[in-house]
């Protein structure tokens, strides 16, 4: 970017940042989450740094909090008040402590404090007794609210000692607070508050305190000003003590810790845990604990040296979009995705979201050129979610779809009803590597070492023309290939060899049946044993059949070692064919174009002919998902956010083990949603329908 772009880039991003701030400082409303207004100031900094003769004096770099909103007297504070600077990852933490170790000769030790997201709040207590609450205001003057925060519970009126003292807070709304005012608003077919933050901040500006006792809102104070201690404290520690005997309630979870390694611990620790506070955090403040460090190391303009705020990673921030591509997926499916400008987002660093289709494009007018709103969840692929489009400079290009194949160049189409479009050629290069992703996949057969680079050199070199060719794969093949060597080669065919033992709903899954996802996949495998149960006999074998399929011709026999198996491939082929369309769409979960698909693979040829070649090649289908009972039999189960000690597909397998079913949507029929970080709003809903939220350590003892 030269000197020229990064000017309208600039003015581009000032002018929406002073409005998003006004919107959320001074209205308490917000069009866009706090992420998303983290982000464009973020990306401003970076280009102030990178032109520094383009910052100015009315960048929102530049000051601290926001104008008043005229509503209240104007109060210039004892102490100026100043922002601290926000950082977004581990690497910015050490960068910052390397930056302010250099700073003073000293060794010091941190203090780190749970940052709530509330309202920041000074409150002066003369001779012990409370007479002015002011909000930040613009760092040098604040709204005078004593009037409300007089009504707060948590907060004294009297100190324990007659001193005088300025202290600094945050004013919060509980989320339970918040959860009772939002059931009252839909009782009165009212509309819901969506930010926990801007409805305390307005409870706190009401100039009817009624109003703000209503609210139930709380306090946690972290920082001293002017004082008349007798025993001045000497670090930040000694600060939060000294509040609490004075009778300020404080957020008691900090910890003093000794070097940059375990702030970072405590930093992931409680981005895992923040669902556990029963108010909003959105980071850790980290501190040099000694205060006379802290006045050694100064400050900045706008923040002190001595401390940052670690903001934990965004589900939501904002991109520019480079370019719109299309990929082809196993079922021929073309979907549209963004390449972007890398940003961080929930964890990891993303240049790609999803655009899902044509009607999504047009629909959200996303185009080449935009500054975008992207999200990730846990494991769910990034997708952009809108476009601001009051950022668009007239450089922007609209996006059209093309009438041929991105990958084989022929035509594609797109049926009624459906929102895709699709590639018609059957041998088309990217249907069969994707369809082969799909079947060594984690969710599949799961094979350690088989990755995009490695199967596509596999196809390339056509050492694999089919899913079975991979069981039958041997060193010497690999080493001809220019990614392996000696250890990777023995290591791939070890995972080829584990991986023929696979779950059968996994196996189902594998198969890339259109419409089949793993929760599906569960459903069909539980109705075809139980099926084949039903029939009071277990299906014949015909051994002839196994004796005409011979596959080792040129590489010698293969040990098969699924003879003992309760329910192998055969059966299930012989099963899936005595099924009838009507019984498939009578399969919990699956409806009539489902059914058509399921009914449709199984009676196939080719399908047919593959199934048979995984048998001969030592695939054994593990049926004890199904099978066995435990604690969680009978229990429908669906997981939002991210847990913490599990993945969401360890979790799934967790589940079934114990006997229990994973659904894939919020309905009557689910027993238990298990809530993790950032859960979104399949906890709304289930609330709604008084469906049971339970952690993931309930869940564990669930279980036992």
């Amino acid at each position: 970017m030269d000197q020229q772009e990064a000017k309208k880039r600039i003015s581009l991003l000032k002018d929406k940042i002073i409005k998003l701030n006004y919107d959320y400082f001074v209205l308490d409303k917000s069009e866009v989450a706090e992420s998303v207004r983290d982000s464009l100031k973020k990306e401003l900094k970076e280009l102030e740094n990178q032109f520094p003769n383009l910052i100015t004096k009315d960048s929102p770099t530049q000051r601290v909090g926001s104008q008043l909103s005229g509503k209240l007297k104007k109060v210039k504070h004892i102490t100026p008040k100043k922002s601290l600077e926000d950082v977004f990852s581990e690497e910015e933490i050490k960068n910052w402590y390397e930056k302010i170790d250099k700073l003073v000769e000293e060794d010091f030790n941190f203090i780190c404090e749970l940052k709530l997201d509330g309202l920041n709040i000074t409150i002066h207590y003369e001779k012990g007794v409370l007479a002015r609450a002011l909000t930040r205001g613009d760092g040098f003057e604040g709204e005078d609210v004593t009037h409300t925060v007089k009504t707060i519970e948590s907060i004294p009126l009297v100190l324990t000692e007659a001193v005088d003292l300025e202290v600094s807070g945050e004013v919060f709304m509980p989320k339970k607070s918040f959860d009772e005012i939002n059931k009252q608003q839909e009782k009165n077919n009212e509309k819901k508050y969506a930010n926990v933050r801007n409805l305390a901040a307005g409870a706190i500006r009401q100039l009817d305190p009624k109003i703000t006792a209503e609210r139930k809102l709380d306090a946690k104070f972290y920082e001293i000003g002017r004082n008349n201690l007798k025993n001045i404290p000497t670090t930040q520690e000694d600060v939060l003590i000294t509040f609490k005997k004075l009778g300020l309630p404080i957020e008691s979870r900090f910890k003093k810790l000794e070097n940059i390694e375990k702030v970072i611990g405590f930093c992931n620790q409680w981005h895992k845990k923040r669902e556990e506070i029963p108010y909003e955090i959105d980071g850790i403040v980290i501190k040099v604990n000694d205060l006379e460090v802290q006045k050694k190391m100064g400050k900045t303009a706008k923040t002190p040296r001595y401390a940052v705020a670690y903001k934990f990673p965004a589900q939501k921030v904002t991109s520019r979009i480079l370019d719109i591509i299309l990929q082809v997926g196993r079922t021929g499916a073309i979907t549209p995705v963004a390449v972007m400008k890398p940003v961080l987002v929930a964890g990891s660093i993303v240049s790609r979201a999803t655009l899902h289709n044509e009607d999504e494009i047009n629909k959200k007018d996303i185009r080449i050129g935009d500054t975008v709103i992207i999200q990730k969840a846990g494991d769910v692929i990034p997708e952009v979610l809108e476009s601001m489009k009051d950022m668009r400079t007239g450089e922007e290009e609209k996006f059209n779809f093309p009438k041929n194949c991105p990958v084989c160049n022929q035509s594609i189409t797109r049926k009624e009803g459906e929102a895709a479009y699709r590639c018609n050629n059957t041998d088309c290069p990217a249907k069969h590597e994707e369809s082969f992703n799909h079947f060594v996949s984690k969710k599949g057969f799961d094979i350690d070492g088989l990755g995009y680079k490695v199967a596509r050199q596999l196809i390339d070199e056509e050492l694999v023309k089919d899913f079975a060719d991979v069981f039958m794969l041997r060193k010497k093949d690999l080493m001809k290939l220019e990614l392996f060597k000696e250890k990777r080669a023995d290591n791939l065919i070890e995972s080829i060899e584990h991986a023929k033992k696979i779950s059968i709903e996994k196996f189902i899954f594998s198969l890339g049946i259109r419409l089949i996802g793993e929760t599906s996949s569960y459903d069909i495998a539980n109705y075809f044993i139980n099926h084949a149960k039903k029939s009071e006999k277990k299906i014949e074998r015909i051994k002839k059949e196994k004796e005409n399929i011979s596959l080792f011709d040129s590489v010698g026999e293969e040990e098969n070692n699924n003879d003992d198996e309760d329910f192998s491939i055969l059966d299930l082929i012989e099963t899936a064919k005595s099924i009838s369309f009507t019984e498939m769409e009578a399969i919990h979960g699956i409806g009539e174009k489902t059914a058509g698909f399921i009914y449709d693979w199984f009676n196939d040829g080719e399908n047919i002919n593959l199934l048979e070649k995984l048998y001969k090649v030592g695939v054994v289908l593990d049926i004890k998902n199904i099978t066995q009972k435990g604690k969680l039999s009978g229990k429908t189960f669906l997981i939002t956010g991210s847990l913490s000690e599990m993945s969401r597909d360890e979790a799934h397998e967790f589940i079934k083990s114990k006997g229990g079913k994973i659904s894939n949507s919020v309905s009557k029929e689910l027993d238990f949603l298990v809530v993790g970080e950032s859960a979104g709003s399949k906890l709304e809903k289930a609330k709604s329908l008084n469906i049971t939220t339970i952690t993931e350590d309930q869940l564990k003892k669930m279980a036992l």
